[in-house]
């Protein structure tokens, strides 16, 4: 059924609930089921009362990092795509990732390889004794940095909670020509400050994936931003397959159950990169991004539905997540190494595969 649409009478007879993000499962929804074991297929689980599930003994698994490349693929193809279309160097940036978890560590690999110059701001690993890399925090990421991508969980409590990160108090201090990257949860920003900003400064660039509220976005702000997409920045195919084989091997586990189902059955032939890339430099890089994920198709699908009615684009979002076209990752492609402007080593670091 639609997620949102889920209630406890349709649970009566059910022992195992898998669900996504827009199902929101407490008690509420799951007193008095014979609900057992909750399975989602997403990375997140600020949807789920953890608290509550412990406290009833029903088993719980959600399938982190399941998306991280494709969520790290997705943030590299917005940046080249408003590179082109509002005329920047991305190579000349220094970028600022704000969590360094499943999506932002892969992030930071996929600029790492491109050249691109990285501050890392991730306070938990940090008092954690993550010895592994240099953090800073999080003012210095808004001072120096002029691409900023958000990757951290939805928190509202403990030392450190996400709601609300850039807020009305932080967000005025993004530096002069900024582009800011959302694709973690809406609420890590605060939309209504976001969209008061954006009418004080034309200097800065945005790009939301994700938005608070949803899927009641704020329409303003949806058009007054320079790229929008429906919280997909994680639906690749392997994605979604990995989520599903990873709530299913936990769902097995739980129930003593063997399945002989792999995602690999799934997977689809590789593809082969066709687009001219023998000039060097961010012109071929812009090409290769471009053919890998056309995100102003994302874009034009979402902004579509810009004049509807509450209740329309409410669907309209939904149903552009329910239907997304087929995306893959990085070493679904090969790209023939004869001709290329682009060095081989980067490509094979970034995960394409190499031939001729």
């Amino acid at each position: 059924m639609p997620g949102r649409d889920i209630r406890r009478e349709h649970l009566r007879d059910c022992r195992c609930l898998v669900t996504r993000t827009v199902t929101r499962v407490d008690r509420e929804l799951l007193d008095g089921t014979p609900v057992e074991f909750v399975g989602t297929a997403t990375i997140g689980t600020d949807h789920i009362d953890l608290d509550y599930l412990r406290s009833a003994g029903i088993g719980c698994s959600n399938a982190a990092g399941c998306n991280a490349e494709a969520a790290s693929e997705y943030v590299v193809s917005g940046l080249f795509a408003l590179s082109k279309r509002n005329g920047f160097d991305p190579f000349r940036l220094r970028a600022g990732i704000v969590g360094h978890g499943n999506v932002g560590s892969r992030l930071r690999q996929k600029l790492d390889a491109l050249g691109i110059d990285c501050l890392l701001c991730d306070p938990p690993l940090q008092e954690a004794g993550d010895s592994s890399q240099d953090f800073v925090d999080l003012d210095t990421i808004l001072q120096e940095c002029s691409f900023i991508s958000l990757h951290v969980p939805l928190t509202r409590d403990g030392s450190h909670p996400t709601y609300h990160l850039l807020d009305r108090d932080r967000l005025p201090n993004l530096a002069a020509g900024c582009l800011l990257v959302n694709a973690a949860r809406g609420e890590v920003v605060d939309n209504a400050a976001l969209l008061e900003l954006l009418h004080q400064r034309d200097d800065l660039s945005v790009f939301l994936d994700t938005w608070e509220g949803e899927p009641l976005v704020s329409r303003e702000l949806l058009q007054r931003v320079d790229l929008a997409t429906p919280h997909i920045a994680g639906y690749s195919v392997e994605g979604r397959l990995r989520g599903t084989q990873m709530v299913l091997d936990a769902a097995c586990a739980h129930f003593g159950l063997v399945s002989g189902w792999h995602m690999s059955t799934l997977l689809p032939a590789k593809q082969k990169i066709e687009c001219d890339l023998s000039c060097p430099g961010l012109e071929s890089w812009t090409r290769l991004f471009q053919q890998h994920c056309d995100i102003w198709r994302d874009h034009e699908a979402l902004i579509d539905g810009a004049a509807l009615g509450e209740d329309d684009f409410a669907v309209h979002f939904d149903g552009l997540r329910r239907v997304y076209p087929d995306r893959l990752e990085y070493p679904r492609f090969s790209v023939n190494r004869q001709g290329i402007g682009l060095p081989p080593g980067v490509l094979q670091q970034l995960g394409f595969e190499l031939s001729g």
